[in-house]
Formats: C-alpha cells, sequence, structure tokens
C-alpha cells in the first residue's frame, strides 16, 4: 500500500515537471534577460527571440535550430513559403560598438556558406529557392531584447545551386 502511494507521489511529480517544461519552451514570451546572464545564456535567449520573430512576426515555419555539421552551426533553418531560409543568430548588448549585422565578416560568412551547403548537400530533393537572413538581437539587462531581421544578405554566388541527388 505504502508503494501505491509512492509511485502515485513519482507520477504526480513527473506529470508537473512535464508540464513545466512544456510552458517553459512555448510560453516564455514576458521573460527577460536575467541580469549578470553568461554568453550562453544571451545567446540562448536571443535564439528563442529570433525564433519566436519568424514564427509569430514573419510566419515562418521553423524545420530545425542549432543544425551541426562537424564544428559549423546554423542557428535556425525555417521556410518561408517555398524558400528555405537559413538564419545566423547574432545577440549583442544594446551599446555595443559592432552591431550583430556588422559582425558577420568575411571569414564567418565563408563558414555558414559551408554549413548551408552541407545541409542542402544532405537533402534528397533540396530546394530550387534558398536565401541567407540575418537577425540582429539588442539586449539590455531586465528588458526583451529588440529584434532587427535583414533578409536575403549576400553569401552565396547568385548563380549557385545546390547539387542534385
Amino acid at each position: 500500500m505504502e508503494t501505491d502511494g509512492k509511485l502515485q507521489l513519482f507520477t504526480i511529480h513527473f506529470r508537473m515537471k512535464f508540464l513545466q517544461t512544456i510552458w517553459q519552451r512555448f510560453f516564455r514570451r514576458s521573460q527577460v534577460l536575467a541580469p549578470g546572464s553568461g554568453r550562453a545564456a544571451r545567446g540562448c535567449y536571443g535564439e528563442d527571440l529570433a525564433a519566436r520573430y519568424c514564427r509569430n512576426e514573419l510566419g515562418y515555419r521553423l524545420l530545425t535550430r542549432n543544425w551541426r555539421s562537424g564544428k559549423d552551426e546554423l542557428d535556425l533553418i525555417c521556410q518561408d513559403g517555398g524558400v528555405l531560409v537559413f538564419i545566423e543568430v547574432r545577440s549583442r548588448a544594446k551599446d555595443a560598438l559592432v552591431s550583430g549585422y556588422a559582425s558577420v565578416h568575411a571569414h564567418k560568412k565563408k563558414v555558414l556558406q559551408r554549413a548551408c551547403k552541407s545541409y542542402l548537400k544532405q537533402l534528397q530533393n533540396p530546394p530550387k529557392h534558398f536565401r541567407f537572413d540575418i537577425i540582429d538581437i539588442s539586449l539590455d539587462e531586465g528588458v526583451t531584447g529588440e529584434v532587427r531581421h535583414y533578409a536575403n544578405v549576400p553569401l552565396f554566388h547568385k548563380h549557385y545551386s545546390p547539387p542534385k541527388s
């Protein structure tokens, strides 16, 4: 009889934890960046804001987050109608000297291009149309971040098309 009570408590605890996880994942709109947050926390917070912005404001369908190929990573991969969109998210302090958009320099673009090509290569039916966007998140502690979206940033040669599988 006592083990049934413990099992019941465990089941209730498990359900509460599950519901709390779901709530935090999908309904964290009002959360702000905690004071003294580290680099990883700021990056994760910025990606969460960017993903919500893409889904709710732009109407994109989020395909994947943090896709990796070796040491290369793509922050967000979305679909905008028939167009595949690769998105680099840059979270910066509000008073940073260099904007998130400007921080995507030539070397970073080469790395992103390599990752995008790897992603396209692994698809069975790569799309005809794809582009690269940058989302710049301006962070201020205790306040929700400000989102700036730069669509169709030049990354590929204009005649590039993914290899056919």
